[in-house]
Order: structure tokens, then sequence, then C-alpha cells
């Protein structure tokens, strides 16, 4: 049986044990990869009518070495064939260029299917993981997708195009031969096949060790994936350079690096021994038909061209059965890599849309959250997920273990119910850890509530499609993220049909489109690795104009200048009073003068919504949001937006 996740539970994710190591081939797997080669049964058809044809052809040469020895050549006063010899000679030049040819067509069928399962699976496993929630992605290295989208698939491609192209080649080629060689010589026939016990036993004990080998080579792979996409991306490169830890991270490098290459040396040691013994069989099986077949050519009862050919076929049986009787062994082998991908396809989606969701074309903004709680660790079906049961992060339960209760420590928010009505702005304010950026979360619907509902124009989130909620929520979170590519790229990420005029409306919105033109290449400038050849405050600005392409009907904003100079913040801040005019604004306010311009401001602390109201009638109660004026906010100018 396939060990993958089972009743939705994340946490058979990580189960790795010796059940799972066992070289089985369950029927499900074998058709769920049946599945996948369905698509392209004509070229597999093609493909194996040219192994049936290139296994015919290559088997003829040793018959026509026998009529060369026994009919084309002297045999004693009887002078040879000048005629059959050249046919002979010109067939043994016909059989290899036929069978090139067809092995051409084959090979070309062969990677048809092999590079378009590649890329099938591939598609289905980058699509299921975006179709993942944000848990997921927090609670997953990245290089370990990285190793299921790369090793892994391609290790899959290589079952079927290779193994499985083998097993079938060998098992032609296995039936061809025995047939002729049952054809020139029962009886040594049955002597050539009765060693077959001595490749038969030492096949499971290998099969088991080369199978755990190949798995474990697999997750050291991903290990150190995951190491180099840490360490070798601009950010942690350098957190490196700044805590002087190259020689750290090296050392932790090269442990990986050690573990996979151990692995590799142990899998091709055990692989040399097997081969080996499967070899001395071959020899031993060879001698003992040789004896025998001589014997008979020296009682006269088995001529010399057929004991030539028989032998000749001899080289020729051992090779596909020892392939035959470890196929099994081969084939659970790669079939793991199949295993590692179902893994991940068969990842429950945490948010999910409904069949009959519901798309809104006009949104008017009205939100509302309604007796809301959250917690980043709610059950162990939704906690932190691994790719390794060896590297679970903090919080991972383990699989069986009894649900235990959260206590209220855990709920990143707890009962919060409030309202923001069409074009309202709202400012979230609280100390950090409040539940702020949680609020900002959900709305989105990047995270479901563990309990209540959070409605939209009335409609509960889950009922609603995630396009709506993409095309009418517009967000800019502290850290912008750009891409690796021009300035008018990522703007259009927005809005892809944008036109050169829009993108810069945007930029002179955002008040970055003067900084852009005097750049050498313009809106085409490439901005580097997670934009880091901008400053933390450009980067911000582009990620404003990004939003104020979009348009959208709602806006999500933490705190989105906070990086900003006192003369740009005051120029975005004019800027979103237009974009935040008619919108509903839920704002993650650190600035006084957010807050002041707040229709609405709620007063966060340890996950519950402690208060809320304006300004002045929160300092009127002389509460939470009064302490925090007194502490946090006072000294800072009470500019109040525009508008």
């Amino acid at each position: 049986m396939f060990g993958g996740p089972s009743g939705g539970n994340w946490w058979s994710f990580v189960r790795f044990d010796e059940e799972r190591d066992r070289p089985t081939i369950s029927r499900k797997l074998l058709n769920r990869v049946t599945q996948y080669a369905k698509p392209y049964k004509g070229p597999i058809t093609l493909m194996l009518i040219g192994i049936l044809l290139t296994s015919l052809l290559d088997l003829l040469p040793p018959l026509l070495l026998r009529e060369l020895i026994n009919r084309a050549l002297p045999q004693g006063d009887q002078p040879g064939d000048l005629q059959l010899l050249t046919w002979i000679g010109l067939g043994m030049v016909a059989l290899p260029f036929v069978s090139g040819l067809i092995g051409v067509g084959q090979r070309r069928m062969s990677a048809w299917v092999g590079e378009s399962l590649i890329y099938d699976l591939r598609r289905a496993l980058y699509d299921h993981m975006q179709q993942m929630g944000l848990r997921f992605f927090t609670n997953t290295k990245s290089g370990e997708l990285v190793s299921r989208l790369n090793n892994d698939v391609v290790g899959a491609q290589r079952a079927v195009t290779s193994t499985l192209v083998g097993i079938i080649t060998n098992v032609v080629l296995l039936t061809i031969t025995v047939s002729i060689m049952l054809y020139l010589q029962w009886q040594l026939t049955l002597l050539a096949v009765i060693i077959l016990p001595l490749f038969i036993l030492p096949s499971r004990r290998v099969g088991r060790i080369l199978r755990r080998l190949t798995r474990e080579q697999m997750e050291h792979n991903g290990k150190m994936n995951a190491l180099m996409g840490e360490t070798l991306n601009v950010s942690g490169a350098l957190l490196v350079k700044l805590f002087g830890r190259r020689g750290d991270e090296v050392e932790r490098f090269s442990t990986h690096a050690a573990n996979v290459r151990d692995v590799g040396v142990s899998s091709a040691v055990i692989g040399r021994w097997f081969f080996w013994g499967i070899r001395l069989a071959s020899a031993l099986g060879a001698a003992m038909v040789y004896w025998v077949g001589g014997y008979f050519a020296i009682r006269g009862s088995f001529d010399t061209g057929s004991l030539v050919a028989f032998a000749v076929y001899l080289t020729q049986l051992y090779g596909p059965l020892a392939t035959l009787v470890n196929a099994r062994v081969e084939l659970a082998t790669s079939l793991v890599s199949f295993e590692r991908v179902f893994e991940v396809l068969d990842l429950p989606v945490e948010i999910q849309e409904k069949p009959d969701a519901l798309h809104l074309d006009d949104v008017k903004g009205a939100v509302s959250f309604e007796h809301v709680s959250f917690s980043y660790l709610d059950t162990p079906a939704n906690a932190a997920i691994a790719l390794s049961s060896r590297d679970k992060p903090v919080g991972s339960v383990e699989p069986g273990a009894p649900i235990q209760p959260i206590t209220s420590r855990y709920w990143a928010l707890d009962d919060v119910s409030f309202e923001v009505a069409p074009g309202e702005m709202a400012a979230l304010v609280g100390p950090s850890g409040s539940g702020k950026t949680t609020v900002t979360y959900l709305l989105p619907r990047l995270y479901d509530p563990t309990k209540g509902v959070i409605r939209l124009d009335g409609h509960d989130l889950r009922d609603l499609s995630l396009d709506t909620l993409a095309q009418h929520i517009g967000m800019v979170t502290q850290e912008s993220y750009l891409f690796h590519d021009t300035i008018a790229t990522n703007l259009r990420y927005a809005k892809p049909d944008a036109s050169q005029a829009e993108l810069e409306a945007a930029a002179r919105a955002a008040n970055i489109h003067e900084l852009i033109i005097q750049l050498p290449e313009g809106y085409e400038t490439i901005v580097g690795e997670r934009g880091y050849r901008m400053s933390g405050g450009e980067k911000q600005r582009l990620a404003i104009a990004r939003v104020i392409l979009k348009n959208p009907r709602i806006l999500v904003l933490d705190e989105a200048t906070s990086s900003l100079d006192s003369q740009s913040e005051r120029a975005i801040q004019d800027a979103l009073v237009e974009v935040m005019r008619g919108r509903t604004t839920l704002v993650i306010a650190h600035r006084l003068s957010t807050i002041l311009a707040a229709d609405r401001i709620l007063v966060m602390e340890h996950g519950k919504l402690r208060e809320q109201g304006t300004h002045v009638e929160l300092l009127a109660r002389n509460g939470l949001y009064a302490r925090l004026y007194q502490t946090q906010f006072r000294e800072q100018p009470e500019t109040v937006l525009p508008g």
C-alpha cells in the first residue's frame, strides 16, 4: 500500500518506518503511475513495437553465424557456398543498419514520453504547491520543495522510460532467446536456466538495502538543497557575512554533501557486489552448458554451428535474466521517486475553494469579523509540516499523538469582532505580538479562522472564490518583495496588460517615477534578487505603485510608509489619500498621523480586541490606547492626513 498521507493527516507525510523501506510494489502505486502514462499510449505503443522489432533483429546474427559455419564454409570434402556467403555478409550489415534506424525512432519516442512525464509531474507539483496555504510555506524549507521538483521528478521519469522500458525490452529478449535456444537444443536450454535460484536468493536482501539507501540519498539531497537555498540567496549571504559564519556554513554544507557521498558510495559498492555474484552465477551456468554442449558435439548429436550459435545466445540470456530477476528490486527502488512526488501531491490544500464558490464582480467593501479566533497551532493536522521526520520545526506534533486543547497563550486571535463600513479607514494599533498582522492575513484568506466568520459584503469569505478576494483586496506588507526582473515587469504583476502610461501614472502616485526615469534603463532596470538593488524605501514605493496599479476595492497596509524618510512619507501619504478615497482600508499603524486619519481605531492586545473607536473617544476612556498614546505616539507630530 502506498505510504502517502491518509485520512487528511499531514503528519503521516513524515512517517518513514520499516514497512515503507521494503521493496514492495503496490497495485495502487502502479495504477497511479499508469495514469500519468495514459496520455502517451500512442508513442508508448510505437516504442514497444520498436523494442520488439529491434529485439528480433538483434537475435538473428547467431543464426546467420550458424549458417556460415554449417553451410557457407567448406565442410570436409564439400566446397563452400560463395553465393550464400555473400548473402550472409550482406545480412550481417543490413541487420544492424535497420535495427539502428528503428532504434533511433524508438529512442525518439522514449525521449518524448520521458520529457513529457517530467513536464506533467513538475506542472502538477508546482500547481499543487501554489494552492497550498501560507502555513505550508512557513513550515517547509524551499530547498526541499526544489528537490522534489528537480531530483525526484527526474527519478520518476527514469522509472518509466528507463526501468520499465528496460524490463519490457528484457522480457522480449528473454522470450525470443529462450524460444530459439529451445529450438536449437532443449536439454541445454533447461541446463542453462537451472541456476535461476542463484539469481533470486540474494536479490531480496539487496533490494531492501538499495531501496533504503535510495530514499536516504534523496533525503540528504533535499537537506543539502535546502541549505543552499537558505544561504545562497541575498538575505542569507548577507547574514552569513555580517556574523562571520562562513566557516560554519561551509562545515554544515560539507556534512550534508558528505552524507550524499557516503550513501552514493554504499549504493555503488552494494550494487557492484550484487552484480559480481550475478556474473559468477552466469559463468557457472555457461561453463556447465559449454561442457555438456561440447560433449554432445563430440558424440555427434550436436553440430558445430549450432553449438557456436547456442553459445552466443547463452551470453545474451544471462544479461536479461539477471536484469529481470532484479527487476522487482530496480522498479521498487526507482518508484521511490514517484512515492516522494505523490507525497507532496497528496498533501491536503488548507485553503480550498468551494465548487460553487461565488464570484463577485462588484464589491462595496464592507468587512466584518464575527467572534474570530485563530491559532497557528490549532491541531496536529494543521500543525507544522516538514518534508523529513528528522527535521521537524518547533511546535511539531508526533504522528498519532492525542490532540491537546490549546490554551489561551497559543491563540493569535481570541474572539475578535468588529465591522468596517465601505470606504472607512480602520487603524490597527497595539503592542508587538498583539495579533495585528494576523488580522491582515485573515482578510485576504491567507489563513482561515479557527473559529468564527469573516464576511465581505455579508458573504462568508469561504463562500467566495479565491479570484474574487485576489481581485478586490490589495496588500502592501512591511517587507516588500520584488522579483529578479525589470521594474516594469514587477509593476505589471498587478496588471499584466497595463500600458506604459498606466505604469508611469502608478509610479507618480507612489512618488517613484522621477527616480525611475533617472536610472540608465528606466523602467527596464533590473531590480536584483529580492529587489536588493533598490533601497528599502524605494522597494516600498514600488510595492505601493504595484497596488495602485491593481486598483483594488479594499486596501490592507502593514505600515507601508515605515521605511521612508519624512519627505517621501508625506508624498506617499498624500498619494494614499487619493488611493484610499472611497475604498475600505485596514492599516497596521505605528505613526500618529495614520491613526489620526482613521475613521476607526482597533486596539489589540494578546490577540484580543480591547478597544475600538476614534482617537478622541479612546483618549477619553483612559484605557490601553491612552497608555499607548502616552508612551509611543505623543512625541510624534499630530499631522492629520488631508482629505
